[in-house]
């Protein structure tokens, strides 16, 4: 199938002008202005923050299936020659947000033409993807609740080091559990020449990095992967003649399995007591973006398989997740569902790398893909 170019024109559009988290408006804006040429019957605005949904009604009573893309972009520069590169230098759509939504908006125009029989199919482009919020706000919405309430959920992203022409799916768990956790010490300031006189939090640090490392590789205490990944830190001043008051400490944890990641979390919080205790520092923590392990539903991974070889595309099937994360995992936990991957090209700049690109070839590999997981549910 070649690719249309009107999409690719869409794709580029919303490459050109990209929202981070939360600042999603215009970016739902055009979409709801592109879409609209392909008459949806309902149209669901500002649901779980700048979210919009589409529902396509068939005429017989049948299965309610949601497809959702997701349409924020990263605070990231990119680093790009191409006429529609960002037109910020400071956010970019380097995840691939924008042409997850070229490809739904394609299947908008698959169901204007070809509507459908039986059911109802929702179309849902979701805010805030990237810190792990969207999600659970598109569930708690009073608007969700109401009117939308799927039989079947469905997303996919685009993979780079796959080839393209690929789908990708793994049976149980799709991507890794993961959340931030940033920790605050507060001691006390001393004159540089005499630190023992103040409280520097500069080994409670040290000891909180080696204690994260040493509880990640502690054989026994987890079923199976978990990382901790420290971030950022941020110490003191640049005063030559001051000791430390103040250390701020950020990690990223990660477990394929959201058990494993309940005693990482404990055993990392309960290093940090340990350590501040003995050092009489104060300290307080905070948990963001949190993201709940990715665990695709059995038999919506046989409709994805079935939909792959009917859209001739070849299957990849994994045994391992992926160690990134992925909020939709809030919505297979409510719902049947599965999330599965398209190959973006082997020689491809990695997810989240300022010189990625979206592959414009793949648009309508991903259309087709979901317009045959919907025809062998509901037709």
């Amino acid at each position: 199938m070649t690719e249309p170019d009107h999409l690719i024109k869409f794709r580029r559009e919303l490459h050109s002008k990209p929202e981070v988290s939360g600042q999603e408006k215009l970016t739902a804006e055009r979409v709801m202005r592109f879409i609209s040429a392909y008459q949806p019957d309902t149209v669901i605005e500002r649901i779980g923050g700048h979210g919009v949904a589409f529902v396509y009604k068939g005429e017989q009573p049948g299965r309610k299936i949601l497809f959702r893309a997701d349409l924020d972009a990263l605070p990231i520069k990119e680093i790009s020659d191409h006429a529609y590169r960002s037109v910020h230098s400071d956010r970019a759509h380097l995840c691939g947000h924008d042409g997850h939504m070229a490809i739904l908006a394609g299947l908008a125009e698959a169901l204007h033409n070809d509507r459908p029989l039986k059911g109802e199919l929702i179309l849902l482009f979701q805010p805030s993807e990237e810190t792990g919020e969207g999600a659970a706000r598109i569930l708690e919405d009073k608007k969700f609740i109401e009117a939308i309430h799927p039989d079947y959920v469905f997303a996919l992203h685009n993979l780079p080091s796959f080839p393209p022409g690929s789908v990708i799916i793994n049976n149980s768990i799709f991507s890794s559990a993961s959340v931030g956790l940033t920790v605050y010490l507060h001691g006390k300031s001393s004159h540089a020449a005499e630190p023992s006189k103040g409280i520097s939090p500069v080994r409670s640090l040290s000891q909180i990095i080696d204690a994260v490392h040493k509880i990640q590789d502690s054989k026994g205490l987890f079923k199976d992967f978990v990382l901790g990944t420290i971030i950022h830190i941020n110490l003191g001043e640049k005063r030559f003649g001051t000791s430390p008051e103040y250390g701020e400490l950020s990690i990223t944890l990660r477990a394929y399995r959201d058990d494993d990641m309940g005693i990482l979390k404990n055993k990392v919080i309960s290093a940090i007591e340990e350590i501040c205790k003995k050092e009489i520092v104060r300290y307080e923590y905070q948990w963001r973006e949190e993201f709940l392990s990715l665990e695709n539903d059995p038999h919506t991974v046989d409709i994805i398989k079935q939909a792959a070889a009917e859209s001739g595309l070849a299957l990849i099937e994994r045994d391992e997740p992926f160690k990134w994360s992925e909020d939709f995992s809030h919505f297979t936990r409510r719902y049947q569902g599965a999330m599965f991957g398209l190959g973006a090209g082997t020689g491809h700049p990695a997810l989240h790398n300022p010189d990625y690109d979206f592959p414009d070839k793949i648009i309508a590999d991903g259309v087709t893909m979901f317009f045959n997981i919907y025809k062998f549910i509901n037709q």
